[in-house]
């Protein structure tokens, strides 16, 4: 995936607040795969270094990106610091 995204950037705080539709985000079955794996390298990085990264995703208005750690990673949603969750389906790419 390409490193140029136009995003709005938000604090992890709001993102409960957000809506996220129920239809996936657009990626191929390797695309997706290679999310996956950088979502497992990322949980590692968060848990052992507190290493932030730049999570892109998309609610109901829009691109939006976050730069905080990824403390755990399920077959549906990966969970940020304070039990912030995202929808893996909705998630565009994750960045150091």
């Amino acid at each position: 995936m390409v490193d140029t995204y136009t995003t709005e950037v938000i604090e992890k705080e709001s993102i409960p607040t957000l809506h996220f539709p129920t239809l996936p985000v657009s990626k191929s079955k390797e695309q997706l795969q290679v999310l996956k794996k950088k979502l497992k390298r990322s949980m590692i990085l968060g848990n052992v270094h507190r290493t932030k990264m730049r999570i892109i995703f998309e609610d109901e208005s829009g691109k939006k990106e976050v730069q905080t750690t990824i403390w755990a990673v399920g077959d549906k949603n990966i969970v940020l610091k304070k039990g912030i969750i995202i929808p893996i389906h909705r998630l565009i790419d994750v960045i150091l």
